[in-house]
């Protein structure tokens, strides 16, 4: 029989506020390329208390997934990675890839982004999720199947029996991220890394998955870390947020609390980004102008002050650290500038008016008063018009009796040269008709 545990979770090895399950300090992972380091992650530390979701917000390429990777031991031969990751009170940041791989599965896991690169195509879901139960777990083969079926069951895959002898390729995206799902809950971890887990799946999938997710963690009393770049995903789904920026944390605070006082102009810029069902139709959308850092010659300063609209002289001179927001405690924030300070309320006040005047409907925008312009000159010119008379000039009077109405023009005589048409000379024959046929009086023929 399959173990209640494992379907259950494990029994709470602690109660809440007895210390935190993970503790990262100082976590810095670096990549070697030809161009150089790429400083994926710069120096991020945090904790995470025991059946509490933590989530990782940020743009594609802020270095989201390579810290969950690096606090797994999941990175390539070219990373190079240093700093602090203690779990349950032990350092496993020296651990090696054996040392790693007792704690996969068991005490850590992960649900990676894209399940059809996550799941092998030419095995059996069934199998790929009994692989770990028996190798962890030490479960025979039918013991194994069973909890397979239970925890496909779990995350709600309909004809569950059946769907265990399926390949990857038969199921659609949401069945295939369901199995990816059972099988990083497949040995009752503590701690679960959701990487992306709603990537290419619809709007209906993607809730119906987030909740799947909550409801294990609770049942389970397992701790989370939800990565991904929406801030609505994780706004009703963690206790806490993180915002990352070019491999930093540059702004984390309790859910509630960033929401209703953002303190960093890169999270007010994420959160503009998001369409607003009170916006009028065809509203223009909200970017974040700028590209991101490179990160192998990052800038001067500040990583966001090149697309920061509140930067000033400082930011593009020194970095900014982490600090505490004054009577909001856990509240921390890198900018020298904060959202809210006297510096950026005027620079916010005039953009929030060009967004608004750029998103007026044509029907209410105001309209705009050209002055008179002369009339241009005809392209003909004309007559000018008939002027009076001056006064002195006498009335027209009317012709002399002698003079003679106008008539007909007189004929004009042909010239000289030109003779007249004149009759046939006398001695010329008009045409005559021939006369009749008469026959020879004296008998003879004339050929006839």
């Amino acid at each position: 029989m399959s173990n209640p545990d494992l379907l259950d979770g494990p029994a709470p090895t602690g109660v809440p506020g007895s210390g935190p399950l993970l503790d990262v300090v100082d976590v810095r992972t670096q990549f070697r390329s030809p161009r150089g380091l790429v400083r994926a992650v710069d120096g991020v530390s945090f904790t995470l208390e025991r059946g509490k979701c933590l989530g990782i917000v940020g743009e594609s390429g802020s270095g989201k997934s390579v810290l969950s990777r690096s606090i797994m031991g999941l990175l390539p031969s070219t990373a190079e990675r240093s700093g602090t990751v203690v779990f349950e009170g032990k350092d496993i940041s020296g651990l090696d890839a054996d040392g790693y791989r007792e704690l996969w599965g068991t005490e850590m896991a992960m649900v990676f982004q894209d399940p059809m690169t996550a799941l092998n195509p030419v095995m059996k879901v069934g199998k790929q999720i009994t692989e770990s139960l028996r190798f962890h777990l030490d479960m025979d083969r039918s013991e194994a199947k069973e909890t397979a079926v239970a925890l496909l069951k779990a995350v709600r895959i309909p004809e569950a029996e059946s769907r265990f002898s399926s390949y990857p390729h038969e199921m659609s995206g949401g069945m295939r991220q369901r199995v990816v799902i059972a099988i990083a809950l497949a040995c009752g971890p503590k701690l679960l890394f959701a990487d992306e887990p709603t990537t290419a799946l619809d709007v209906t999938v993607q809730a119906q998955i987030l909740d799947l997710l909550a409801e294990q963690q609770r049942e389970r009393y397992m701790a989370m870390i939800l990565v991904t770049h929406d801030l609505g995903v994780v706004a009703s789904r963690a206790q806490e947020i993180a915002v990352m920026y070019a491999g930093r944390i540059v702004e984390r605070a309790p859910t509630a609390t960033l929401f209703a006082d953002v303190r960093m102009p890169y999270t007010e810029a994420l959160l503009s980004a998001i369409p607003k069902l009170s916006d009028p139709s065809h509203t223009r959308l909200v970017a974040i102008g700028g590209r991101p850092p490179d990160l192998v010659d990052p800038p001067k300063g500040c990583p966001f002050s090149p697309r920061c609209p509140y930067a000033r002289e400082r930011c593009h001179e020194e970095t900014p650290t982490l600090q505490e927001t004054p009577g909001s405690p856990g509240h921390l924030f890198a900018c020298f500038y904060p959202v809210g300070s006297p510096e950026t309320l005027e620079i916010k006040d005039r953009l929030e008016a060009q967004r608004l005047l750029a998103n007026r409907p044509p029907s209410l925008a105001p309209r705009v008063t050209e002055p008179p312009q002369a009339t241009p000159p005809p392209l003909h010119p004309t007559a000018p018009p008939p002027t009076a008379p001056p006064s002195n000039m006498l009335p027209p009077s009317a012709p002399p009796s002698n003079t003679l109405p106008p008539s007909a023009p007189p004929p004009t005589a042909p010239p000289p040269n030109v003779l007249p048409p004149t009759a046939p000379p006398p001695n010329v024959l008009p045409p005559t008709a021939p006369p009749p046929y008469a026959p020879p009086t004296d008998g003879s023929t004339d050929g006839r």
